[in-house]
Order: C-alpha cells, then sequence, then structure tokens
C-alpha cells in the first residue's frame, strides 16, 4: 500500500514538473498578454453570463491573471486560488457557492469584496495535454449554465492556447531575426576590413608610381581599387539595407532589452508578492550592458522563480536582493556572460538540500507563511540555465539565507 502511495507521489511530481517545464518553454511575458487576450475574456463572460472572467496561468508560486474581464487583478499566491485545483481536471470545474467551501470560504475575495460566490473553470492545455493554466468566470450569484455555453467555455480556452502558441512562435522567429541581423553586420564588417586593406594597398602602389611611365600596372591598380569598393558597395546594399542601415540600428537601439530594463520589470512583478510578505526587495546593476543576446522571457522565467522562492522562505522583515553584472566568466577572458546574483535574508538550507536540488529530487516545503512551496521552482531553473549551457551555484546556511549565483554565457 505504501508503495504504491509513494509511485502515485512520484507520477504526480513528474507531471508537475512537465507542466511547469511546458509553461516556461512558451517564453511568455505574463505582464503583456492583457490586450491580446482581452476579447477571450470578454466573450467568456457574455456567453456564460457573468460578471467577472480570467484567464490565469499557474507557475510554481504565483496565480498569474494575464486577461480579466470586470475585475482588476494581476496576481495572488497560487494556493489562495481555485485554478490550482481545475489544472487537475480534465472536465470543467464547477462550484457553485464559494462560501460554503472550506477550501475558499475564508479567502479575500470570498469573505470581502467582490463577495464572488459562483465558480467555473477549465483548464488550458497544450497540444501534449500539459495543463498550464485556466479560464474560468466567476459572480456575485449563482448560476445554472446550459451544456451549450459550458462547451463554448471549452472553445474559448482551445482558442486561448492557439495564440499563445503561435506567440511563442512569432518570438522565436523575431529573435532568430534578431540573430541574422547580428550575423549579417558580423559578414559586413569581416568583409569590409580585409577589402578596405586591399584598397589601401592599392592606393599606396597607385601614389608611389604616379610620377614614373608605368600606365598599364596603374590602370590593373585602378581596376583593383574599383572592384574592392564595388564589394564594399554590396556588402552595404546587401547586409546593411541599401544605405538605410543606421536608421535601422537606432530604430533597434531604442528597444534593446538591457540591465535597466530587466530589473524594472522583475520589480513590477514580483514586488507586489514582497509588499504583501513584508520583504524588501532590491536590485542592483554592476555594469549597465544590453541583453539582446538573451531571450527575455527565459531570464524573466529564470530569475523570476528565484525572487519568487527566496520571498516564499524569508519571513518578514527579511530582504531579497537581486545583482546584475556583465562579465568575463572564464579565468581566461576567452567567454563573457551574464552573471545573476539573488540573496536573501531567509530559512536557508542545509547540504542535504542543496544536494537533492542538484540531483533534481528537490520536493515541495512548506514557506514561512506555513504554505505549501510547490518546491519544483528550483530545479526548474536549474535545468533552464543548463539549456543555455549556464552554470548555478548555491551558497546557503540553514537558518542564515541563501545565495544564488547564475552564469549565463554568451552565445561566440
Amino acid at each position: 500500500m505504501i508503495a504504491k502511495k509513494h509511485k502515485k507521489t512520484g507520477t504526480k511530481t513528474k507531471q508537475e514538473f512537465k507542466r511547469l517545464l511546458k509553461l516556461a518553454n512558451l517564453n511568455l511575458d505574463y505582464l503583456e498578454l492583457g490586450q491580446e487576450l482581452k476579447d477571450l475574456t470578454k466573450l467568456a463572460a457574455k456567453v456564460m453570463g457573468t460578471e467577472v472572467s480570467l484567464i490565469n496561468l499557474l507557475d510554481n508560486h504565483t496565480q498569474w491573471s494575464v486577461s480579466s474581464h470586470g475585475i482588476s487583478i494581476q496576481q495572488i499566491p497560487r494556493e489562495d486560488s481555485v485554478c490550482q485545483y481545475t489544472i487537475s481536471q480534465d472536465e470543467i470545474f464547477e462550484i457553485e457557492d464559494l462560501s460554503m467551501d472550506s477550501r475558499f470560504r475564508d479567502k479575500s475575495y470570498v469573505c470581502d469584496d467582490p463577495r464572488l460566490k459562483y465558480y467555473m473553470g477549465v483548464s488550458i492545455k497544450t497540444k501534449d495535454g500539459s495543463p498550464i493554466g485556466a479560464i474560468c468566470v466567476l459572480d456575485k450569484e449563482s448560476k445554472t449554465i446550459d451544456p451549450e455555453k459550458r462547451d463554448m467555455l471549452k472553445i474559448i480556452g482551445k482558442e486561448v492556447i492557439h495564440r499563445l502558441e503561435a506567440k511563442d512562435k512569432i518570438n522565436s522567429l523575431l529573435h532568430e531575426i534578431k540573430e541574422l541581423e547580428r550575423a549579417n553586420l558580423k559578414v559586413s564588417h569581416d568583409i569590409k576590413n580585409p577589402v578596405s586593406g586591399i584598397i589601401g594597398i592599392a592606393e599606396l602602389i597607385e601614389n608611389q608610381i604616379e610620377t614614373e611611365q608605368f600606365d598599364e600596372i596603374s590602370e590593373l591598380i585602378s581596376v583593383i581599387k574599383s572592384g574592392g569598393e564595388s564589394i564594399i558597395e554590396l556588402v552595404k546594399g546587401t547586409l546593411e539595407g541599401d544605405g538605410n542601415s543606421e536608421s535601422k540600428h537606432n530604430e533597434f537601439d531604442s528597444q534593446q532589452f538591457n540591465c535597466a530594463s530587466f530589473c524594472k520589470r522583475l520589480e513590477k512583478m514580483y514586488a507586489p508578492q514582497a509588499k504583501v510578505k513584508n520583504v524588501e526587495l532590491t536590485f542592483h546593476i554592476e555594469r549597465e550592458s544590453h541583453l539582446e543576446h538573451f531571450s527575455k522571457t527565459n531570464l524573466l522565467h529564470i530569475a523570476g522563480n528565484l525572487i519568487s522562492n527566496s520571498i516564499k522562505f524569508t519571513p518578514p522583515g527579511g530582504e531579497v536582493h537581486m545583482s546584475v553584472d556583465m562579465k568575463h566568466i572564464a579565468k581566461d577572458k576567452s567567454q563573457k556572460g551574464l552573471t545573476l546574483k539573488i540573496s536573501d535574508t531567509g530559512v536557508g538550507m542545509t547540504k542535504e538540500m542543496i544536494d537533492k536540488i542538484k540531483n533534481d529530487n528537490a520536493r515541495s516545503k512548506r514557506g514561512t507563511d506555513g504554505k505549501n512551496g510547490y518546491g519544483f521552482g528550483l530545479s526548474l531553473v536549474k535545468h533552464l540555465v543548463e539549456k543555455v549551457n549556464g552554470t548555478v551555484s548555491i551558497d546557503s546556511e540553514y537558518g542564515r539565507g541563501t545565495t544564488f549565483t547564475l552564469t549565463l554565457p554568451i552565445k561566440k
């Protein structure tokens, strides 16, 4: 009997890690999806006849309301949400009266404004069936919803995942285009330098023979020089956009993802969690640098998981601090990369706990607020960092806090 229980727990652990990995691999910025999905949340509320509708994505610690209708909400702790149960269901999950359910009757959205009573939700699943979130409708009054309308909610849920997966593909293509632009600029530079050298030599020879009667040689030198200049013009036209390269680069520079914008984004996402917990969240940039070599959303998921985890396991009155630096990460200075350090004054970890993370055997534990920790975040970070050939180190003492140091190399 015990063996069966362990087997079942192990299966759930693998499923949860797979689910979190699928969500991370979609490379979504939770704060920029509202405009793209607002028509679907509005449609869900209208079809179902409810005051409120939400599209929620659930990561390790947080339910992110990426689109909402009838209520203003950005995030709540995952353990406070109804959708944490919806994602484990194959069919629609319905609660006629939240105030009569022991799991939810004490939640602020039930006992205080807006005093929600009715809930119906359906999980949002990727093509392989991994539930990354849910679309739900809520109301202050109980509802009886027709089967046809229930099916409509499922259809809207499928449209949500179609849009999210399409956005991921578009973002991947845009990233590839930027990589090609950078490669083109490098090729342009690599071609122009030696050709400019050829032209320079031709000019030098040309100057030396001006006083001599070497008409044929002079003509040959002119041909070499002209040919070199033609190649450079071809390079400019092909790789730099027919003379408009300067304006294109200025436009790109204005949209670059840098250390400052990265930290501001993280602060906007996780400051509410820190404030609720009464934990001070701060950021420091050692050296300002552009981060166009890295996927913005990958960085947000990696750093965000660690920040959220640190807040979770830091008592009220404590601190969480992140520093960002772009520097050489190899002793011989042959490799440059991004270094992130996330430190907290939390409960810390034992050597045994650190070893479990390194061996991908981390399990859920309770945070300082006594709520479930859903202990997969650190294993997920390790996986995402190693995927891009980065490294993670953990320096911690039980009861004295933890520092995570990440190094993410720039692709050569």
